[in-house]
């Protein structure tokens, strides 16, 4: 019998492609447990339906032990949480919010409206992002392809010439002998320098530089800016919606942005708000809060409505996102189409400008 999940470290067990689980199960798993429990059935009964029906095996074996959890006493979120790698806290203290409020169904199908929403702007920003990488990706490794096969064969018949050749060619000759000889240098070179930015963003203190040199960056930094406060106003209304406490909502909604940088700027907001500020005046000086946040925020602490504020917030940061993408995708386009043109024509040129001094050099 295949072992499907082991114990690991404070007896939580592993589970195989939990990734997976999150991205493409967990969604459709909540929406169809508010439906369940919305129509009168039991948590225990819901749940032995979910897992008949799931088609995840991994994701099968966890609705089973979160099954046999609730009926051996424990609350539905309190079995969520002994599998971290698939609920978040987030998730988990929605649910908790539910269950203590008795609306789990109205809970469930907020969390499930929020996990959709969440999937269709990661998918959007993914998509628009996947695109240039892949062309650039092809464009480099044509172009590495070319220097390291084809223009050798043409440095052999150059050289039975017995003529300097024009320097542009002699360049790319040169790099190519380089690269063809050495190879093994650069291919160590790339290596070492992924591995060293895999370790250096497993640290708190890389993964904020990181994170830090993301939002400074042209352009890209302004989307990235957009999606972490589409992130924030999203998760912070949701768990308002949901019963959670602010000061609670908080320390979720630092970890839930997507970005240290907000993410921490966000916890210490926390700390003023602790002792008696209001949110709105805590990230006012911070300048990765828009001013329309910020004003919106206020109104709603003046109103008693900050869940609907940020509902708001929210729905405009993610329409500016899609539309900034959309943009990006357009513009990037023929910016690549001319960076690989420019690359390919280079090459070519290089290796027929001798050709068409041939009179000059056969003489």
């Amino acid at each position: 019998m295949q072992k499907k999940q082991t114990k690991a470290k404070g007896s939580l067990p592993v589970v195989r492609g939990a990734r997976k689980i999150r991205l493409k199960e967990l969604s459709i798993f909540t929406r169809q447990m508010s439906a369940m429990l919305s129509a009168g059935m039991p948590l225990v009964q819901t749940l032995s339906a979910m897992e008949s029906q799931t088609g995840d095996k991994n994701f099968k074996i966890v609705i089973k032990g979160i099954r046999a959890r609730v009926e051996g006493g424990s609350m539905f979120s309190e079995a969520l949480a002994f599998y971290p790698s698939i609920f978040d806290e987030l998730y988990i203290s929605m649910v908790r919010a539910g269950e203590i409020g008795g609306i789990l169904p109205d809970t469930c199908a907020r969390v499930a409206l929020f996990l959709e929403s969440s999937n269709k702007l990661r998918a959007k920003v993914k998509s628009a992002m996947m695109y240039p990488t892949v062309v650039m990706i092809v464009a480099i490794g044509l172009a590495i392809a070319l220097i390291m096969f084809v223009v050798p064969v043409f440095a052999t018949m150059f050289g039975d010439f017995g003529a300097d050749l024009p320097g542009l060619t002699q360049a790319l000759l040169d790099f190519s002998n380089l690269l063809t000889s050495y190879w093994y240098i650069a291919v160590t070179l790339i290596a070492s320098v992924i591995y060293i930015f895999k370790r250096i963003n497993k640290t708190d203190r890389g993964q904020y530089k990181i994170d830090e040199c993301k939002l400074r960056f042209p352009i890209i930094g302004e989307l990235v800016t957009k999606v972490s406060i589409s992130r924030f106003a999203s998760t912070f209304a949701q768990l308002l919606h949901s019963g959670v406490q602010i000061m609670e909502s908080l320390e979720i909604v630092g970890l839930a942005t997507g970005n240290r940088v907000i993410g921490d700027s966000l916890l210490e907001a926390k700390k003023v708000v602790e002792e008696g500020q209001q949110l709105s005046v805590a990230l006012e000086p911070n300048k990765y809060y828009p001013r329309m946040l910020v004003h919106m925020l206020s109104a709603g602490e003046q109103t008693g409505q900050i869940d609907e504020m940020m509902d708001k917030v929210a729905e405009f940061y993610e329409s500016e996102v899609e539309t900034m993408v959309n943009g990006l995708t357009s513009m990037i386009e023929p910016l690549l189409m001319v960076f690989i043109g420019g690359i390919i024509g280079t090459i070519v040129v290089a290796m027929f400008l001798p050709i068409f001094k041939m009179s000059e050099v056969v003489m």
